[in-house]
């Protein structure tokens, strides 16, 4: 995603397990590899994880 994503936009590099196909490859956007999966950000859980970076998004994204 050369542009960058909207908020609450899939990034199209996820697969079917939400792993990132780029993962370790040198086109990995500096972004990605610069995100800290904390607690606060990400829960106990996939699905909390979810709720909560949608709920990120939504906050930060465009009007």
């Amino acid at each position: 995603m050369s542009e960058g994503k909207r908020a609450g936009e899939r990034c199209v590099q996820l697969d079917d397990d939400n792993l990132c196909r780029l993962f370790g490859d040198p086109r990995r956007p500096q972004v990605c590899s610069d995100f800290d999966a904390t607690h606060d950000v990400c829960g106990d859980s996939r699905d909390q994880a979810l709720i909560l970076l949608t709920r990120l998004e939504q906050a930060t994204g465009d009007a």
